[in-house]
């Protein structure tokens, strides 16, 4: 794959959704992905390949597994005609830029921008009732104990053995998208929205083909609990028509991509952060997702008048210099200079469309608070709808996109 990287409730209560179950236990990091043949049980294959370790076994988007393989299996893999393909298990790295310590601000610019706090649905008063919505943060894992999210389960594909967060990543991005309102910290655009941590980063911060294979298709099986899931990663990877007839790691994943979205879940991904077109980028360039773009926001409104970015050389209201663009893109949002949730209890400032797109997945999860039975393309279409049209300084490319604004839902 080609990846980079709360208040007073105003909605009745909806009934309890049930847990996805925890990961299995005792995986290791693998280098191949196996692609059989429609039809093929994985069973047999494994049993006479002679493999014991197996990292995990796909069904939903293709049939197959990865596996950590020897040379002498890997070409019998090679010949057995059960096989489609076997893989290389490639690893590239995210895409949020540096990082630095911050002392907290309780709405952070970006969040007053998009309109949060004239949502009825976010209802950010100082008293932390959470939006009632669950967001997959397809990430590093996030941190089981920070007080300022509301996390309730996860998944490792990594094979560290826990879906916790060690780097920081993940723990970022669920605190724009979901961070408590509850006078404390820093606040998300849906506060206290229930977060799974899909574990698909590995502690240097890198996400192996077969560890984001693996976190797609446990949110694609946990549809039923999942509203949304935020994808703060990205690269090269152009793919047409759900991978179809194709067998390569990019393939494989817009069609997960495909299998989560038809299953109901609403999926938000970074643009990325090369200044270049979005199209043929995995995942932003696949058009079931919700692409999204960063801008710079640094007073928290409209109109440019603002001073410069503290943290990068922009003006106020323009698209970042850094942020890809064009026509798979659908909408945009801050991302430069922005302040979130960081490992410790602590808070930092970083940029980067990592960092906008979460904004973006907040929004998604406050419109299922609301219409949790709307199509996926219906919440889409209503994110697009609502925004402020665009043009914004800076866009350049002829698609103005718009400028995320949820403060009428």
């Amino acid at each position: 794959m080609a990846l980079a990287a709360v208040t007073a409730a105003l909605l009745p209560a909806l009934p309890a959704r049930s847990a996805p179950p925890p990961a299995p236990a005792g995986w290791s990091p693998a280098d191949a992905i196996v692609v059989l043949e429609p039809g093929v049980a994985v069973a047999p294959v494994l049993q006479s390949a002679g493999l014991a370790g197996v990292v995990h076994t796909y069904h939903a988007a293709f049939t197959g597994f990865d596996a950590v393989l020897g040379p002498g299996v890997r070409a019998r893999l090679d010949h057995d005609p059960r096989v489609a393909a076997v893989l290389p298990d490639g690893r590239h790295p995210a895409a949020l830029l540096d990082a630095v310590s911050q002392d907290s601000a309780v709405i952070d610019n970006a969040v007053r921008r998009v309109g949060a706090p004239a949502s009825p649905t976010a209802a950010i008063d100082g008293y932390d009732t959470p939006v009632d919505a669950d967001i997959a943060i397809v990430d590093s894992g996030l941190p089981s104990t920070n007080p300022d999210l509301n996390v309730v389960g996860g998944v490792d594909c990594t094979g560290s053995g826990t879906w916790e967060d060690t780097i920081g990543h993940g723990t970022f991005v669920a605190g724009l998208a979901a961070a408590r309102d509850d006078g404390r910290g820093v606040v998300g655009v849906a506060p206290g929205a229930r977060l799974w941590a899909v574990k698909v980063m590995g502690s240097d911060g890198s996400v192996s083909d077969a560890a984001y294979l693996c976190g797609l298709e446990w949110v694609a099986d946990h549809a039923a609990t999942i509203d949304v899931a935020n994808i703060s990663l990205g690269g090269p990877g152009d793919d047409s028509d759900c991978g179809a007839g194709a067998y390569d790691a990019v393939a494989l994943e817009h069609a997960a991509i495909c299998d989560m979205v038809d299953a109901g879940v609403v999926t938000v991904a970074s643009a990325g952060n090369s200044d270049e077109d979005a199209s043929a980028a995995n995942p932003a360039g696949f058009p079931e997702v919700i692409a999204v773009s960063a801008s710079v926001d640094t007073d928290g409104r409209p109109g440019g008048l603002g001073p410069p970015a503290s943290c990068w050389p922009a003006a106020d209201d323009t698209l970042a210099t850094y942020s890809d663009f064009g026509p798979a893109v659908a909408i945009t949002a801050p991302g430069t200079c922005v302040e979130s949730t960081w490992l410790g209890d602590s808070y930092v400032v970083a940029s980067g469309t990592s960092a906008a797109a979460p904004l973006v997945s907040g929004a998604a999860a406050l419109v299922r608070a609301v219409h949790p039975g709307w199509p996926v393309e219906l919440v889409r279409s209503f994110l697009i709808d609502t925004a402020t049209p665009g043009p914004m300084s800076g866009d350049h490319d002829g698609y103005p996109e718009p400028m995320l604004d949820v403060a009428g839902y």
